[in-house]
């Protein structure tokens, strides 16, 4: 037995549902029923893959989503480039998308999403975005950069396409991208210009339909077309399946007809099926015999023909469930006018108290709708409203100064009858104006009244001129404001980051600092600024930012692998130790955790445990570099070698930019006795960060092996240059001036060692040595004697120094406690 025709929608408003309220089991189980009832569908192949993307469960989503031989469908492309870049087949995702180019090239959806519009179809800058990931990705980075390129211009608050090309390594101007565009403007005036539409009483629909850069959320599939008052949900006013069991409403639309069918559906090759999927545009299929009754603005509803109104006029409403109990118009109503400009409708038609256009007419009355709930409360009598009319105003013909009597006498007898039957008649006839211009009230619909016959004469408050509407120039003023804010924030923590990228930590501290206060005490921002302390080895500064992010969000756990790192720096066992098992307490999964915990082995010595701790995070992320350079550390400390050196391949593999795995590449060559290609990897590693002093420290380090001596003193002071507090850099520097015999220049770099580390043995040893060469045996023997105190198991050393004064040779001073 074939299923009724409204299941299809049916299920798929319930697919949206469970995927909005976070149910995606759910979600995925009623998208499995709606993709079995029509497998070739696009659309449900899309919301199926949706599911199981959302789910984690990528293959699945890549199996759903496969392009067939038919047109290619924008959703199922999107869906399967993701589960395509999530299962690390690039190129196919990217070729995925560039075919369904056609369907979403040109489309824009900045500024059409909010808490009641929903966009389940990519724009431009989505998909370029994607691309750009895509691509780099599969290393093609010119291409990447292209795309994350066009992805800014279309929308500058696509962080991903930003942060994706200072990663690259691409040269980014921030001032150029987080500016008001165009485009932006143009949005935003447009709907400055034409949000007082309302107030002039058009419909919301039309304006929205006519708007190109807001959506309807009246068409979102889990939004009904009105809920005034009291929220009737899923039970009134749609074509759902709930509708229809309790006697559904007719929905309407700000064409003022009705419809009551349906969403169609579409195989995503058309912008109109699409939208309706969007939420758009668009909407349910026409009525062949639409009411001509308006839908009033409550929770109980009721539909009423022209016959059922005709019969209505002789009688009082009989009563009947999920209805709203009215009273008709008396004749003194109908016939007595004020001189109240009354407004006019989009269709010329003049327009009642009650809003709604009409035709008077003698022998067919229909039932007004109900006032609007959120309207002040209605006077006390209807007969003292029209009573206080007739005094304002003269009476518009001999014809209704003829009747008045009447009327009134007819108007006590109608309300006999309501009071009998228990009618609210007050809530329909209730004067609303005052309210209108005020937009307190829902902008009236235009009903059908025109096919009406007219076989009354206008009187004359119809002939006036109908009063201007209610029209507010455009202010975007608050709106540009806004706009210039969150783009100069974006700014400033767009240079900074930019700046981080590119390792110049000095411009990144700055751009940071210039942050609002209320933005840059949050742990984002602040885990920069920490990574910026720690690339310049300021550890100190370091630790106190870290120690503030635990302190304020404790459950972060992004970059505590560099606060572990610092701990490690600072040889801070308890602190490493108490912050490794509080990661793995808060998420035993988290590679962060366990590199803490690594970090917190090595720092014990343990080289075999923090080499375990170490591959466990690279089994929980594959893509994590830094858990690979420090499981290298870790072999070199072991001395071996040739498993180091596949750590730091893998490092590299995961990362190409990580510049920690090219260093320990060189660190390996240069421990095998390799000078040559330890330089060539020392070099990448520098041109990744050339404002790391020990990278030009290490290479002046080979140089020298290799009998480069110039070319190594040149790397030495290009790394003092970087950073005039590098001890290791002035240290190496000394070694190669008493080299080449200048013991002055290197007593004047000791020097100023000795003032920066009072408790180094090198330092004294080296200040002993060139006091020897500058034949003042006092002060050699004073830093003789103090290098002894500090390190008596180098005693045999120092005083073979002690005893052998032509020895000039410099005895080496390594620093393998950088990571």
């Amino acid at each position: 037995m074939s299923p009724p025709s409204g299941v299809n929608a049916q299920l798929r408003h319930l697919v949206h549902y469970h995927l909005d309220n976070g149910f995606l089991e759910n979600a995925l189980f009623f998208a499995g029923r709606l993709h079995a009832l029509d497998p070739r569908n696009g659309d449900t192949a899309h919301l199926l893959a949706l599911c199981n993307l959302r789910l984690g469960r990528y293959k699945a989503a890549f199996d759903y989503a496969k392009p067939k031989n038919h047109s290619p469908h924008l959703g199922c492309a999107y869906v399967y480039a993701q589960a395509c870049l999530a299962l690390e087949r690039f190129e196919l995702g990217a070729q995925a998308l560039e075919k369904a180019r056609g369907l979403w090239a040109g489309r824009n959806h900045w500024n059409k999403h909010s808490d009641t519009s929903k966009r389940h179809m990519p724009d431009a800058a989505a998909c370029h975005c994607l691309l750009g990931k895509l691509y780099a990705a599969y290393g093609e980075t010119k291409k990447a950069i292209d795309y994350y390129v066009d992805s800014l211009k279309l929308n500058p608050f696509m962080w991903d396409a930003f942060t994706g090309l200072c990663d690259i390594g691409a040269v980014v101007r921030p001032q150029n991208i987080f500016k008001i565009t165009p485009e932006m403007l143009a949005s935003i005036s447009y709907i400055a210009s034409n949000g007082h539409a309302i107030n002039s009483f058009t419909s919301q629909d039309s304006f929205d339909s006519k708007n190109p850069f807001i959506s309807t959320p009246e068409v979102d599939p889990f939004n009904p077309t009105a809920r005034p008052g009291a929220d009737v949900g899923l039970n009134l006013g749609g074509s759902n399946l709930l509708s229809r069991l309790n006697g559904s409403a007719p929905v309407m639309y700000g064409n003022g007809l009705y419809h009551d069918a349906e969403t169609p559906t579409s195989n995503g090759l058309y912008r109109t099926g699409e939208d309706v999927m969007m939420g758009e545009t668009g909407g349910p299929v026409m009525n062949d015999h639409p009411p001509e009754i308006t839908h009033a603005p409550v929770r109980k509803t009721r539909m009423q023909n022209l016959n059922a109104a005709a019969a209505a006029a002789e009688e009082p409403p009989k009563m009947r469930q999920i209805t709203t109990r009215t009273r008709f118009k008396t004749a003194s109503e109908m016939n007595e006018r004020t001189e109240i400009p009354q407004p006019v409708g989009q269709n010329g038609h003049k327009r009642t108290v009650s809003g709604h256009s009409t035709r008077e007419q003698t022998h067919q009355v229909s039932a007004p709708p109900a006032a609007d709930p959120t309207a002040a409360p209605p006077r006390r009598s209807v007969r003292l409203l029209n009573t206080l009319s007739s005094q304002i105003r003269p009476s518009s013909s001999r014809l209704a100064a003829a009747t008045g009597r009447d009327a009134e006498s007819k108007e006590r007898r109608e309300l006999r009858k309501a009071k009998a039957t228990g009618a609210k008649g007050k809530a329909g006839s209730v004067s609303t104006v005052g309210r209108v211009v005020s937009g307190n009230r829902k902008p009236p619909v235009d009903t059908s009244d025109s096919m009406k016959p007219d076989s009354r004469p206008p009187s004359v408050a119809s002939t006036l001129a109908p009063p201007p509407k209610m029209m507010v120039p455009p202010d975007t003023t608050k709106e540009q404001e806004a706009l210039n804010w969150l783009l100069d924030l974006l700014l400033k923590i767009g240079s900074g980051y930019k700046s981080l990228s590119r390792f110049e930590c000095d411009k990144a501290l700055d751009a940071f600092q210039s942050i609002p206060s209320q933005q840059r005490e949050t742990p984002w921002v602040l885990a920069q600024i920490g990574k910026a302390y720690y690339e310049r080895s300021m550890y100190v500064e370091a630790e106190k930012v870290f120690q503030r992010i635990r302190e304020k969000a404790p459950s972060h756990l992004e970059d505590m692998e560099v606060f572990s790192n610092t701990l490690w720096q600072l040889k801070k066992e308890t602190d490493l130790a108490y912050l490794a098992h509080t990661l793995v307490d808060q998420d035993r999964l988290s590679p962060q955790a366990w590199c803490a915990l690594g970090n917190a082995q090595s720092l014990q010595r343990e080289h075999d445990q923090a080499i375990k701790c170490f591959s466990r995070a690279t089994q929980l992320d594959p893509k994590f570099a830094y858990a690979f350079t420090l499981q290298g550390h870790e072999h070199i400390a072991n001395e071996e070698y040739d498993k180091a050196m596949y750590a730091y391949r893998c490092a590299i593999s995961a990362d190409n930019k990580h510049y920690n795995g090219w260093y320990g590449l060189g660190h390996v060559y240069e421990k095998m006795a390799k000078y040559d290609v330890a330089e060539k990897h020392y070099r990448a590693a520098f041109a990744i960060n050339p404002t790391n002093p020990l990278l030009a420290v290490r290479i002046g380090f080979v140089l020298d092996r290799m009998k480069k001596t110039e070319a190594a003193l040149q790397q030495y002071e290009a790394a003092i240059h970087l950073d005039p507090r590098s001890t290791l850099a002035r240290f190496r520097k000394a070694q190669i001036l008493l080299k080449i015999n200048c013991p002055d220049e290197a007593l004047a770099e000791l020097l100023y060692l000795k003032d920066a580390a009072p408790e180094d043995v090198n330092v004294h040893f080296a200040l002993a040595r060139t006091y020897k060469r500058l034949r003042d045996r006092t002060s050699a023997v004073r830093h003789f004697t103090i290098a002894l105190n500090l390190d008596p198991k180098a005693q045999s050393l120092i005083k073979e120094a002690m005893d052998s004064w032509e020895d000039d040779g410099v005895e080496g001073f390594s620093s393998e406690d950088e990571r």
